[in-house]
């Protein structure tokens, strides 16, 4: 059995053993859309999002040092989005129309398919498109002062034309 027809499964079996679950995302780190089972929203888009929001959490929790990054929950009045880690390059986000209070069960049933599609993920090479988590101590992008260019790169001191007499 290739690695999409088990991901598509365990997310079809999540959704039929949750019916709280109205829809499921698998995508890269990197944002990019590995499979989806979402019937009524663009899933692309919230495999984006989910990228942004697990890359948000990520740092947020290395910065506080307080253990590794598990979930990301966002509430809204008609239900949650929850974005789980699945695997070294994938997350699983999923759309449910529980409470907040409602979450705790699903955490533990919902962590699980995503332990399962990540390491299915892992063996085949990472998602499509999909890459490593990177270091969150790692240094941010530095720009460089324009005095520290070459020379030849500077603008020259005045203008190399020269409006024409009225």
């Amino acid at each position: 059995m290739d690695a999409d027809t088990v991901v598509g499964t365990e997310l079809r079996g999540l959704r039929r053993r949750r019916p709280e679950v109205t829809g499921a995302v698998l995508a890269g780190t990197d944002g990019l859309l590995i499979s989806s089972d979402l019937p009524s929203t663009d899933a692309t888009h919230l495999a984006a999002l989910a990228a942004a929001s697990f890359g948000l959490g990520n740092r947020v929790a290395d910065t506080v040092q307080r253990g590794e990054f598990r979930e990301s929950v966002v509430c809204t009045t008609a239900g949650c989005v929850v974005t789980y880690p699945a695997g070294r390059t994938a997350l699983l986000t999923l759309v449910t129309v529980s409470a907040a209070d409602d979450l705790e069960a699903l955490h533990e049933e919902a962590r699980a398919v995503a332990r399962r599609a990540g390491s299915v993920l892992d063996t085949r090479g990472g998602g499509v498109g999909a890459t490593a988590v990177p270091d969150a101590h790692a240094p941010l992008a530095v720009r460089t002062p324009m005095a520290t260019l070459p020379t030849q790169l500077h603008r020259p001191a005045r203008p190399t034309w020269r409006r024409p007499p009225i």
